[in-house]
């Protein structure tokens, strides 16, 4: 089990948080036609970075959404910011 910081209750147990995406990735812009092959890609395709990682990640509990920066080797964490200050 690993403990992941909320950055609004603090040190949680894994298994209460969500992945909810890569931090910074746009979505498609729909004004106009998008490309199943676009969506397919926003939906499904993952950078699967080793080493310094930004991500979304939502704590279930307390139901926030925050940007989480990780070693995605080590599985350290280094810092989580809340979604609306982090700007991602």
């Amino acid at each position: 089990m690993q403990l992941f910081p909320c950055p609004f209750c603090g040190p949680r147990d894994e298994r209460e948080f969500h992945f909810a995406a890569e931090a910074g990735k746009t979505r498609p812009d729909t004004t106009g036609a998008v490309s199943e092959a676009d969506w397919a890609a926003y939906l499904y395709d993952r950078r699967n970075d080793k080493g310094r990682v930004r991500e979304v990640w939502m704590h279930l509990p307390c139901r926030e959404v925050f940007v989480m920066e990780r070693d995605s080797v080590s599985m350290e964490v280094l810092g989580t910011t809340a979604f609306r200050k982090a700007g991602a």
